[in-house]
């Protein structure tokens, strides 16, 4: 039965990929978290006392601690999801992006060094890095990334995991350390903290605040439902061919103004089901655009055709389904949100440029 230690698996996507992999009845899952504010032990309430699951509490900084779960366990992929990821909170201050994304995934990649070296590593060892498509910088009207675009970051988050993206392969080419890397487009989807834009907006609208959107709202960006990306995750981890990278996309663009707008009109066929009332006007009135976030990158787009031919893996989910599943979850959770941000985020504007 294979075994898998994921790391930040207490965060949005990482919930969202244990929960995953425990509908899978061949494979065992142990998770370790830090628990910053992102990630709540309580995110996998309903898995915590599951038979093949074992939580840990705990940095991949700690390298006694993880050398000590790959000696236990015996894991057959190590799939590190642990980052600081929110763009404008590394534009306030990105110390905490270098120490988590880069030491953080330096440390863990000398500790799965040392456990491939000393022969305790299942045959088929692989070290998965989840990275992001934020790596190659901006797009222009036409094109999308693929595994080949070059690196050119834009934020302090982006340049983050690009310099452990650099270290994976480092890795991977100079010892020998299995190494696999995913680069997905934007997730969204349940458990996602309301700092991002669609929890954001959601949970905004609900309360009759306004929906900020940066700019004139033409940014695009391509969604990837956060389910199709762990069955992405899962066949990389299992099944991806060491040093390879694989460019994961929902092939669903649009600007963030349209996206909000369809958040609105979803809201308005939802909601006075759960119980809220649409605002006058109608959730677009809601609508109101701020000052643009710094460098923010005027557009996004994956050509995942390499990861569809050499994994089998294509999303499952239309950006409208994926969308109307989320909103409906976020409207029978509130509760989750409401205690996620409770003395942590008041939905109040970050990233306009503070210490760094």
């Amino acid at each position: 039965m294979p075994v898998l230690l994921i790391t930040g698996g207490a965060g949005f996507i990482g919930t969202n990929l244990v929960r995953r992999a425990l509908r899978d009845s061949a494979l065992t899952v142990v998770t370790l978290d830090l628990l910053t504010y992102a990630g709540r032990r309580d995110n996998l309430a309903d898995v915590l006392g599951h038979p093949r699951h074992r939580f840990v509490h705990g940095d991949i900084a700690d390298r006694a601690l993880v050398d000590t779960l790959l000696r236990e366990h015996r894991p057959d992929a190590l799939l590190n999801l642990a980052a600081e990821s929110h763009v404008d909170r590394s534009i306030d201050d990105a110390t905490i992006f270098l120490r988590t994304n880069v030491l953080g995934t330096h440390a863990l990649l000398d500790t799965a060094r040392s456990y491939v070296a000393s022969g305790a590593a299942p045959r088929g060892f692989r070290y998965l890095q989840v990275s992001t498509d934020e790596v190659f910088g901006s797009l222009g009207a036409e094109g999308r990334f693929s595994e080949a675009s070059p690196f050119a970051p834009n934020s302090p988050y982006a340049a983050s995991k690009a310099a452990a993206d650099h270290l994976v392969r480092a890795w991977g080419h100079t010892h020998g350390l299995p190494v696999v890397t995913t680069h997905c487009s934007n997730n969204y989807g349940p458990y996602q903290f309301p700092e991002k834009l669609i929890p954001l907006m959601i949970l905004n609208a609900l309360e009759h605040r306004a929906l900020p959107v940066y700019g004139d709202g033409r940014q695009v960006r391509d969604w990837l439902f956060v389910e199709d990306h762990c069955d992405a995750l899962l066949s990389a981890a299992l099944r991806g061919a060491p040093g390879e990278t694989y460019a994961l996309g929902g092939d669903s663009e649009r600007t963030n103004l349209q996206l909000v707008q369809t958040l609105c009109d979803l809201l308005e066929g939802l909601a006075p089901a759960a119980g809220y009332t649409p605002p006058a006007g109608g959730y677009r009135a809601l609508i109101k655009f701020v000052q643009d976030r710094p460098g923010h990158d005027r557009r996004y787009a994956i050509d995942a055709s390499y990861a569809g031919r050499a994994l089998g893996w294509r999303p499952r989910h239309s950006l409208d389904d994926g969308l109307r599943a989320t909103v409906g979850w976020y409207l029978e959770h509130r509760e989750w949100s409401q205690a996620l941000s409770q003395g942590v985020y008041d939905r109040t504007r970050l990233g306009l440029g503070g210490a760094s």
